[in-house]
């Protein structure tokens, strides 16, 4: 058991006792986060380049447990070592002097591809069409072949991206990030046939051992922010953990856990994107619609928000544990709950505004 404690020890101990030097790295590159808009929720200057802290925290805790044998190097390994190296670069520049978002897109797929050229894709997907009585396609997994390849990149940009949006309130997506990479280390644990399981555990809780080193200077009211070096690194590097721990498994459970752990995160993008094409604006504009904005619209303080969405999170990860032990009800009325925790504050969010253009109308009329 001490082999798993150290990685997450290693982990914290590096991400906290980096974050200064990082945060003071900031300042001298001016990577300055700086209030210009009415969707950030800061009202003061604050460092980027955090992120910085939790890659050192992990690249030293995974190299640390190399040297001392807890942890065998592989091709996998080395290819999300490598991808997570670009995106963190990218991140770097982009933090102290902002790409575009057609670079950005260019280099998340190139780090795509680096981790499917060191063997890690999506190879098979369930066939849930099969059942005793029907058969379609025949086979219960159905083998991708070259569509591995844009499937692959589709899940690591797309889960790169959703841990993105998602920072927006101080601790979100590193306590986010935490509880997603507890999720997948407990079901290694519990489940070893679904998972690589001695390295996906090695791997996710040296990086949530990282997010909790960092969180103490980013939780509210927050000294320094993860910036895009951070929060690209971290869906990233989950995205590649969960391919080559739970879905190259190809049954329905294993492709299910890294859907519910990163559920919040997939939940928040999917409904931005539908929410700005409904609105006849264009996808990839910001906006103050994401849940934390709703969160915070409805009167919660930036602390309160941060915990409900860490509630919501924890809960569908208990979902998935619940699920592996084929608890279907327990796992159903958790997934239940959940919903609700999401659907109050957004119909709350919409009777407000709903409210407030009744009374322009009514003042219009008088």
């Amino acid at each position: 058991m001490t082999k798993f404690i150290l990685p997450a020890v290693f982990g914290a101990a590096v991400s906290f006792l980096s974050t200064p030097i990082v945060k003071k790295l900031a300042y001298k590159l001016g990577a300055i986060d700086v209030p210009k808009d009415d969707r950030r929720v800061h009202k003061k200057p604050i460092p980027r380049l955090g992120g910085l802290a939790i890659f050192l925290g992990f690249l030293i805790s995974i190299l640390a447990l190399l040297k001392i044998n807890l942890l065998e190097i592989n091709k996998e390994i080395v290819g999300m070592l490598v991808g997570a190296s670009i995106m963190v670069v990218m991140g770097l520049i982009d933090d102290i002097k902002p790409l575009s978002a057609r670079v950005k897109l260019l280099v998340q797929i190139i780090a795509a591809v680096v981790i499917i050229g060191f063997g890690i894709k999506i190879e098979y997907i369930t066939n849930f069409l099969k059942s005793d009585t029907i058969s379609f396609l025949g086979n219960e997994t159905i083998k991708l072949s070259i569509l591995s390849i844009p499937i692959t990149i589709f899940w690591v940009v797309g889960i790169t991206n959703t841990v993105n949006l998602i920072d927006g309130l101080d601790g979100l997506a590193a306590g986010i990030s935490a509880i997603a990479a507890l999720t997948l280390a407990y079901v290694a644990y519990a489940k070893p046939e679904l998972s690589n399981s001695h390295n996906t555990m090695i791997l996710t809780l040296a990086l949530a051992g990282s997010c909790i080193g960092f969180l103490p200077f980013n939780f509210n009211p927050a000294k320094i922010f993860m910036g895009d070096t951070g929060s690209l690194f971290l869906g990233y590097i989950l995205a590649a953990i969960s391919i080559n721990g739970f879905i190259k498994g190809a049954t329905a459970l294993a492709m299910v856990v890294p859907v519910f752990a990163l559920g919040l995160p997939i939940f928040d993008t999917t409904f931005a994107i539908l929410r700005r094409a409904f609105n006849g604006r264009p996808i990839m504009q910001a906006d103050k619609g994401h849940l934390h904005h709703i969160l915070l619209s409805i009167g919660m303080g930036q602390k309160r928000a941060v915990l409900t969405l860490y509630m919501i999170s924890s809960f569908l990860g208990v979902s998935a544990a619940l699920l592996l032990k084929q608890k279907y009800v327990n796992s159903a009325i958790m997934l239940v709950i959940t919903a609700a925790m999401v659907a109050v504050p957004i119909n709350q969010t919409w009777m407000q505004k709903h409210k407030a253009s009744n009374n322009e109308e009514l003042k219009i009329k008088n």
